[in-house]
């Protein structure tokens, strides 16, 4: 059912497969054991049982309690709401998904569908921006989502963040058309520097900001959105200020760069990287003070002054850490 069968007519990689059926736990224990894959349950509430398979693809059984067609009709897009018989060419396509899938349409099922599950807001435009061929809201369903626009922020912040992980920056673009993305918090204001970094939510800094934050995003995460939104770029691209630079931002210095429209520095952050040595110069155990912040600032001045060229011996490490103990050094 769904996303499969789709993907097949589109000769797309099939990663989920969805199988309605009478009894999903017999069923999914059963093809566990033959393709060597994890069965557990999905929703004890529902009585989906999910199998992991090794390969990280997934099969998912859920129950059929009446008719295919019922269970068709409940689907959102009429391309998502086609059904084929396992092991057989027989499919049931009662909302025409076959011909939406010629003519590159996606077309709701019903008049109700986002408001009975308004997570569909976005999965609409995501879908576009995902599935190849050019796939186009119709004029329709268009109406049907910017009427219901308020509802975006009813889902859980869960679902609403797995399915903006999944857009591009024209995704995003399509939100803000279809009056989406103000109300999650989000902003076109710099989506030109979207899309030029690797890091998997480095757009999602972009068009949300501190707004991101509100989400449930990893540790990790946070700390990559805060050091790119406190980020200021390097004064020019000396050995010293480049030095600086990355202090404050790496592992993110690249990402950081992006995010300030300052791309002009990447080759310096490249070199400066490249050159950057094994090994400090002194460790904090060689200085002749007590442990303290005192120690990591005399450390820190260090780096700084050999990345300057300044320095390059442990012997001018230690030379500098006795004339600058105690003292408070400026910015010059």
């Amino acid at each position: 059912m769904g996303g499969a069968v789709r993907d097949a007519a589109l000769e797309r990689p099939i990663i989920d497969v969805d199988v309605a059926l009478s009894e999903p736990e017999r069923a999914a224990r059963r093809y566990a054991r033959a393709a060597g894959g994890a069965p557990f349950p999905l929703s004890e509430r529902h009585g989906a049982w999910r199998v992991a398979l090794a390969d990280g693809r997934t099969v998912d059984f859920t129950p059929l309690n009446g008719t295919i067609e019922d269970d068709l009709a409940t689907r959102d897009f009429s391309i998502n709401a086609i059904a084929e018989r396992a092991g057989s060419g027989e499919s049931v396509d009662p909302f025409g998904g076959y011909d939406d899938l010629a003519g590159r349409r996606l077309r709701a099922i019903g008049e109700s569908v986002f408001r009975d599950d308004p997570l569909r807001l976005l999965r609409g435009p995501r879908l576009e921006d995902e599935l190849p061929f050019d796939f186009r809201l119709v004029s329709e369903t268009e109406e049907l989502i910017r009427r219901d626009s308020g509802l975006v922020t009813s889902p859980s912040k869960e679902r609403i963040l797995a399915e903006l992980r999944r857009l591009s920056a024209d995704g995003f673009r399509r939100l803000d058309e279809l009056g989406l993305l103000e109300p999650l918090g989000g902003s076109l204001t710099s989506i030109e520097r979207a899309g030029v970094a690797g890091y998997p939510d480095y757009d999602l800094v972009v068009v949300f900001g501190e707004n991101l934050l509100k989400l449930p995003i990893s540790n990790e995460t946070k700390r990559f959105a805060r050091t790119l939104m406190q980020a200021e770029p390097p004064a020019n691209d000396s050995p010293r200020a480049i030095h600086r630079f990355r202090r404050e931002t790496e592992p993110w210095a690249l990402e950081a760069l992006a995010f300030l429209g300052a791309r002009g520095f990447d080759d310096a952050v490249v070199r400066a990287r490249e050159s950057e040595p094994k090994k400090p110069l002194l460790r904090g155990g060689e200085l002749d003070l007590p442990p303290g912040p005192e120690v990591g600032r005399l450390l820190e001045e260090i780096a700084e002054e050999r990345a300057a060229g300044t320095i390059s011996t442990k012997e001018e490490a230690l030379e500098y850490a006795r004339r600058n103990a105690g003292s408070v050094r400026s910015d010059g």
